[in-house]
């Protein structure tokens, strides 16, 4: 078989490497992908965007099957595209995406199926939502700008200031573009944050292991907000008890409201969640694989991934066993100094062997290129340091000696990751 990974990040790489695992797969195409990529797959230069480019390609090279990864492509009906060509694949249509490429979509669905969420108002003129802050006068508050902004659309506004601020620079100064056109103004709420990933074909839904991620770009907790600078999995809150109340208030209701909605949802749907005093409840949805989740959760998956996503295509998912392994797994992000805000690239990596490894952990390429014989640096976040234990423990100190061994000017990572507050 024939296979296309849409992306270019860390969770494509993750993607990729779990697909070959198949002895059915012969080739895979990477468009683009990045520099770490090009060991055991063929990078394509088309921009994950290019909707016609993608499937010109895809028929050209006679793909069996595609998974669009990111959420740019799906939110802009890319699935719906290969669906026409007759191409295989794996990834939400445009109707179903909306889930993530809506924040006031995804709330109003909530909200009308009874799914447990923050409590929240829309609005689309700035004055009216300033004048909501003032009368509120409740802080924290979470601000959202209501479309794709890169992982990085949400502010948590301290006081006031903040949040007259966070609208003005969504609605008037347009940092997220159109995104900003509609903002989300969001009750904040407390307590341990949980990613639980999930196969569903509309007809079944089975979560994947739960994981844990750090979006803060310094220890403790502190600095920016980033796409994330480390995961572990399982997640330590996420207990039997709680999985169970997630399946029977969030999970399958959200798969059963998307197919009353005529939005049947076929993919990989993401939930991010909060365990407050008041139970789970929903603090956003994603319509693909989390980044950098899926570094720890696919290291753990037993059963074959491209079997899985056929079987969603087909909808069959009821027909395959899911199965994962017991151990824990841990991902330690290596970002260049400066990020998310300024920051070089170019840099020569050290550290790894010819095919961008190292031994006894799994790197996944996030921002490197390959030239000249060797890897450089070319994103914020540049590497993703893998490792599997049979304890959290051992994981993260087989992932944090490995990272310790990886060397680039300005290179910085989290020295807390997994550390369970």
């Amino acid at each position: 078989m024939k296979l296309l990974v849409v992306g270019s990040g860390g969770r494509e790489h993750a993607l990729a490497l779990k697909l070959k695992e198949n002895p059915k797969v012969e080739e895979i195409f990477v468009a683009p992908g990045n520099g770490g990529m090009e060991a055991t797959c063929i990078p394509v230069d088309i921009k994950a965007t290019d909707i016609q480019g993608m499937v010109d390609f895809a028929k050209k090279a006679k793909i069996d099957f595609a998974v669009i990864a990111p959420d740019d492509p799906l939110v802009m009906g890319m699935a719906d595209a290969f669906e026409e060509a007759g191409i295989p694949h794996f990834g939400p249509s445009k109707k179903a995406a909306i889930i993530e490429g809506s924040k006031a979509f995804s709330k109003e669905l909530m909200k009308k199926y009874n799914i447990p969420t923050a409590a929240y108002e829309t609005f689309t003129d700035e004055e009216a939502a300033k004048a909501y802050l003032l009368e509120r006068n409740q802080y924290p508050a979470v601000i959202k700008a209501d479309g794709l902004a890169l992982g990085k659309g949400v502010v948590i506004a301290q006081n006031e200031e903040e949040a007259l601020e966070a609208v003005h620079s969504m609605m008037s100064e347009k940092i997220f573009g159109d995104s900003g056109n509609t903002v989300v103004i969001e009750e904040f709420l407390t307590g341990p944050e949980v990613s639980v990933l999930s196969f569903t074909d509309g007809k079944t839904l089975v979560p994947m292991v739960s994981s844990k991620d750090h979006k803060r770009a310094l220890d403790n907790d502190q600095g920016l907000n980033t796409g994330g600078m480390g995961t572990i999995a399982p997640n330590p809150y996420y207990t039997e008890e709680i999985a169970k109340i997630c399946m029977e208030q969030i999970f399958l209701p959200t798969m059963r409201a998307m197919n009353a909605e005529g939005r049947t949802f076929k993919g990989c749907l993401y939930f991010g969640l909060m365990i407050t005093p008041g139970g789970p409840k929903v603090i956003e949805y994603n319509c693909r694989f989390g980044d950098p989740e899926t570094q720890v959760v696919l290291p753990l998956l037993k059963t074959d991934l491209l079997t899985i996503m056929e079987a969603v295509y087909e909808e069959r998912l009821s027909e395959v066993p899911v199965e994962f392994e017991d151990g824990c797994s841990a991902c330690v992000i290596l970002a260049s100094g400066g990020y998310p805000k300024k920051y070089t690239t170019g840099y020569p990596i050290g550290g790894l062997d010819p095919l961008g490894q190292k031994e006894g952990v799994t790197i996944y390429h996030a921002g490197t290129r390959y030239e000249d014989g060797k890897f450089v640096t070319s994103g914020g976040r540049v590497l993703g340091v893998t490792a599997k234990g049979k304890t959290l423990e051992e994981a993260l100190q087989k992932s944090y000696a490995a990272a310790k061994e990886i060397t680039f000017t300005d290179v910085h990572f989290r020295k807390d990751i997994g550390v369970i507050r």
